[in-house]
């Protein structure tokens, strides 16, 4: 079931429907593996790393099982830190857009009289930290009777921390029958003992990684707000002079976005999605390898197949969903023996995952500051010099150099005529 659509999982309308508003194009292995055997009530492991999709394998099950009749708690997704609860909240929220379910992330720092007001009105599907959902077990402003599932989400990071005996105290706290499921990224001893005391028949679901080669490239990452992406985008494109460079967004609706955006600023840009006929995308490829279209924008599925050999750069503008499509994205560029640049634009939220991509290719991507305007100049300078002497090293430079020498004879330098140049390519590009 390699290239499963979202429709083969048998999903409601209403997940449905905002998974196309998502703008997700197909679903990763993990869900593909995991959904359909937690729709069917079967208790889950998963092993996954971050990043392959995991939150929408158990959160889409999670909100199809609700019942929107009872305001009780019925789902309980554990996690190590607050960052994840949010995270895990907010992919649920959007996932739940046409569900009318409530969702409450809960964690220590945040104020807990706000926490108690949330859960008595009524909290169906509750993401916590194990310490602060056990202080409100204890509180007894959290009533997990009607629970039907429990989610462990990065398990192996929660006993790192210490968290086991409140894990254990949480589970035992729950009615036997539940259905509980498991994602963690390694299967030490620990989290095998716990499978066997809270798990039945557990169905094993996992994701591979394939040994990889990652090409020979400058790798570089740069930390960017959401919203100043476009900007961000737009002024490296500029400053590498960039006539032919792939760009790749998670999500259908943000390469039409993005379209649009780089199209109003004038730039010579075109996208790729599967909501596109074949005759469409052809017309596309066929407009980028003549080089009439210099940015071309794409999500991983539309990209699959495309072979042109001149890419320059390749920019991740949004972090791709797991680290092996990393290396497929990055691999479109350095071809021909030339080394090729990939650039990486990440929140800081999301700072992890470059972390999980270096492990994993056993390369160091090098963090950068985005250039300001005024840094620009110098960093064009750079890439112009680098452009000279990959032109020197082709050679066949006779007719210049005839042409050099005419102008030494009308007493000028070598430096003179090297920096009068300069001047006016930096400037035509500006």
């Amino acid at each position: 079931m390699e290239s499963a659509t979202f429709k083969d999982l048998n999903l409601s309308e209403n997940i449905e429907k905002a998974i196309k508003e998502l703008g997700f194009e197909e679903p990763t292995p993990i869900q593909v593996q995991a959904i359909p055997h937690i729709l069917e009530g079967k208790d889950v492991i998963g092993q996954a790393q971050t990043g392959t999709g995991k939150t929408a394998a158990f959160g889409i099950p999670a909100l199809e099982m609700v019942n929107p009749n009872s305001k009780k708690t019925q789902v309980l997704v554990l996690c190590p830190t607050r960052e994840l609860a949010n995270q895990v909240a907010d992919e649920l929220n959007k996932l739940g857009k046409y569900f009318t379910t409530r969702i409450l992330p809960v964690y220590g720092g945040q104020s807990i009289e706000r926490q108690i007001k949330a859960l008595r009105r009524g909290t169906q599907i509750v993401i916590g930290t194990p310490g602060r959902i056990l202080d409100h077990i204890e509180r007894r402003t959290l009533d997990l009777r009607d629970v039907e599932m429990v989610v462990l989400d990065e398990a192996d990071e929660m006993l790192d921390m210490g968290f086991r005996e409140d894990i254990e105290t949480i589970l035992d706290s729950i009615k036997d029958n539940k259905q509980t499921i498991l994602f963690s990224a390694t299967m030490p001893a620990p989290i095998m003992k716990l499978t066997k005391n809270y798990q039945q028949n557990p169905v094993v679901v996992k994701t591979i990684h394939k040994v990889v080669t990652v090409p020979n490239m400058e790798q570089s990452y740069f930390e960017v707000k959401h919203h100043m992406k476009p900007d961000v985008l737009c002024r490296m494109i500029d400053i590498y002079d960039v006539k032919s460079s792939l760009v790749f967004c998670n999500t259908k609706k943000m390469v039409d976005e993005l379209v649009t955006t780089l199209k109003t600023r004038g730039y010579l840009a075109d996208g790729l999605h599967g909501d596109m006929k074949q005759i469409q995308r052809e017309k596309v490829m066929a407009s980028f390898r003549k080089g009439e279209i210099e940015t071309l924008i794409a999500t991983d599925v539309a990209a699959r197949g495309i072979d042109v050999e001149n890419i320059e750069v390749v920019f991740n503008y949004d972090m791709p969903q797991d680290e092996e499509s990393y290396v497929h994205r990055i691999g479109r560029t350095g071809r021909a023996g030339r080394q090729g640049i990939a650039l990486t634009f990440v929140t800081a939220k999301e700072i992890y995952k470059i972390k999980s991509i270096q492990k994993y290719t056993k390369t160091r991507i090098q963090c950068r500051k985005v250039p300001s305007r005024s840094d620009a100049e110098d960093l064009k300078a750079n890439v112009l010099a680098k452009k000279v002497r990959e032109t020197i090293d082709e050679g066949h430079l006779g007719k210049y150099m005839h042409w050099v020498e005419k102008m030494l004879d009308e007493d000028c330098t070598t430096m003179d005529i090297a920096a009068g140049l300069t001047k006016i390519i930096l400037s035509e590009n500006k």
